[in-house]
């Protein structure tokens, strides 16, 4: 079982001040969760492989494919835009 002392270390060095009543509960709160690391410790994990994820993660790519525009609406957008030149839009340069 943890210590009051090694309680009131911890909470020193999370910065908390803890009451009595706080050391007692935290002191048999903390004692559990030390004990059930000792029950994981003895399951046997060597057959298991290491994970990086605990779901399985994979890119969803598709093709890059050019589609034609709607030519009406390309006309329409650009003569919205405050400048253009050659069918594009001219912004000023970034850098």
């Amino acid at each position: 079982m943890i210590t009051k002392e090694e309680v009131q270390h911890i909470a020193k060095l999370a910065r908390i001040q803890l009451s009595r009543e706080q050391v007692e509960k935290f002191q048999k709160e903390l004692s559990q969760v030390l004990d059930y690391f000792t029950i994981l410790q003895e399951v046997d994990v060597l057959s298991v492989e290491p994970l990086t994820h605990s779901i399985e993660v994979k890119n969803v790519l598709r093709e890059d494919e050019p589609r034609k525009a709607d030519p009406e609406v390309v006309q329409k957008l650009l003569g919205m835009a405050p400048e253009q030149k050659d069918g594009f839009l001219k912004v000023k340069s970034v850098f």
